[in-house]
This record gives structure tokens, C-alpha cells and sequence, in this order.
């Protein structure tokens, strides 16, 4: 089970690495840039057109607080990942993702992943997560609404 914990956080923080350091101010404007940038987080095992629509949407809903990293991983590893991470998940319920908060990382189920529409709504509540800073589904639903009005008062973004 230790060995399953270390994998884990070494493959979630590996990214980051990777990419050198990185501003913990989630706010932090580059003078060039009046935006946050679209680069300012990575995103791990989409495909390219789910990245361009995930960083679209994103964009669209302008958060308070961006994910360091959003991972599209394959069914299996999403559920040793939650099962590391202890995600509670209530009965009766599923999850095609979750997030994270200490890494500020966003695990998404590429096997469940149904629709573009739906990826947006669960990011929203997962970016909720985020913003509130807290496990709580409900101050993460709270926080998500304002997300939520932002895509859909949006146009619908042309990914080819």
C-alpha cells in the first residue's frame, strides 16, 4: 500500500518537475499577458482534441484558482489513484473525477468520459473544489455555479 502512496505522488508531482518551479500565486499576471495564461497548468494523457476543449473551457470560466495539473488517466489507474488518494465517494454515487486540493490536481476517468458538454459541467464543480478549497461537494457546487454561467452564456468553442 506504501509502495502504491510514494507511486502516486511521484507520478502526480513529476509533472511539475518536469516543467521547472512554478508560481504558488495562482494570480500571478505576466506583464505581457492581461489573462491568466493557458499554460499556467499541464494537462497529461488527453487527446488533443480533449485538451484544446478542456483549456477552452477553462479559459471560459476564468476560475480563482487553477489546477497545477488535470490528468486524463485509463479507468483502472483512476481507481487505484482514488483508492491511494481515499476518495469517499457517498453510496449510491460514482465519480469520473476528482480532485486532489493538496497538489491541486485534477484526475478525470478517460474511460468514463462521455461528452464535451458533461466535461465542462464536472470541471466546473471540480475547479469549485479549487476555488473553495474544500472536499466539500456542496461549497465546490456553490463556487462551480458562477463557473457553470460562464460556459454556458459562452458560445460553444469550434474544436476540429
Amino acid at each position: 500500500m506504501k509502495l502504491r502512496i510514494w507511486t502516486t505522488l511521484f507520478l502526480v508531482t513529476i509533472a511539475q518537475v518536469a516543467w521547472g518551479q512554478t508560481s504558488t500565486n495562482p494570480k500571478l499576471v505576466n506583464a505581457e499577458a492581461t489573462e491568466p495564461s493557458v499554460n499556467g497548468y499541464t494537462v497529461l494523457g488527453a487527446t488533443f482534441e480533449q485538451e484544446t476543449l478542456l483549456r477552452a473551457q477553462i479559459r471560459i470560466m476564468q476560475p480563482d484558482v487553477y489546477p497545477l495539473r488535470v490528468l486524463f488517466v485509463p479507468h483502472r489507474k483512476y481507481v487505484d489513484t482514488a483508492r491511494t488518494f481515499r476518495l469517499h465517494v457517498p453510496a449510491g454515487y460514482t465519480s469520473a473525477m476528482f480532485t486532489h486540493l493538496p497538489s491541486r490536481s485534477v484526475f478525470i476517468d478517460s474511460d468514463r468520459y462521455v461528452s464535451d458538454d458533461s466535461l465542462g459541467y464536472w470541471v466546473a464543480h471540480e475547479l469549485g473544489h479549487l476555488a473553495a478549497n474544500s472536499a466539500s461537494e456542496s461549497d465546490a457546487d456553490k463556487a462551480a455555479r458562477d463557473y457553470r454561467k460562464h460556459l454556458k452564456d459562452a458560445p460553444k468553442p469550434h474544436v476540429h
